[in-house]
C-alpha cells in the first residue's frame, strides 16, 4: 500500500528527478520511449514503497536500478519475441500448395507492392478494382504493379510455362 501521507514529498521528489531519470535511462537504452516506460515503472514502484525508499541514501539511485532492471526485462522479452518471429518466418518460407519453389522464390524477390497485387490477384482471386479498394490505392496503380510484376516474373522464370490470367 503506498504511503500517501507523505505531505507531497514524493511528488516533489518526482518533479525534481523525473527528467534526469529518463535522460539516464535514455542513454542506456538508446530509445526514448523505452526509457520513459522503464522510468515510469520504476517511479510507480518507488511510489508504492515510498515510506522505505525515501529513507534510502539515494532514492534516485534505487529508482535507476529498478529502471535498469525494467530495461533488461524489456530486452529479454524483445529478444525472445524476435527469435520466435525469426523461427516462424523460417517455417513460413515454404511455398503455398500448388506453387513451385521457383515461382515462390521469384515472387518473394518482387517489391512489396508487386507481391501484394500478385497475391491478391492470383491467390485471392480479386479483380483489379477490388485490389485497389483493399490496398487503398488507385486502380491504375494496381494495373501498373501487376504489369511490372508479370514482366519481372517472366524474365525470372524464362523456362517456366506462361501464366495465363484466368480471372480477367
Amino acid at each position: 500500500m503506498p504511503d500517501v501521507a507523505d505531505g507531497g514529498e514524493f511528488e516533489e521528489w518526482y518533479g525534481d528527478h523525473y527528467r534526469r531519470l529518463v535522460a539516464a535511462a535514455y542513454v542506456v537504452s538508446g530509445d526514448r520511449e523505452t526509457a520513459t516506460e522503464a522510468v515510469d515503472e520504476a517511479c510507480a514502484r518507488a511510489f508504492e514503497r515510498w515510506s522505505r525508499v525515501r529513507r534510502m541514501e539515494s532514492p534516485a539511485g534505487w529508482t535507476l536500478v529498478v529502471a535498469r532492471n525494467a530495461l533488461r526485462a524489456t530486452y529479454r522479452t524483445d529478444r525472445r519475441r524476435n527469435a520466435a518471429a525469426r523461427l516462424a518466418a523460417q517455417r513460413d518460407r515454404e511455398p503455398p500448395p500448388d506453387m513451385s519453389i521457383e515461382v515462390w522464390d521469384a515472387v518473394q524477390r518482387l517489391p512489396r507492392r508487386e507481391r501484394e497485387v500478385i497475391a491478391l490477384r492470383y491467390l485471392g482471386s480479386l479483380r483489379e478494382r477490388e485490389i485497389a479498394e483493399t490496398l487503398g490505392i488507385a486502380p491504375g496503380t494496381v494495373a501498373r504493379a501487376l504489369h511490372d510484376a508479370r514482366q519481372s516474373l517472366a524474365r525470372t522464370l524464362v523456362d517456366a510455362p506462361p501464366v495465363e490470367d484466368r480471372h480477367a
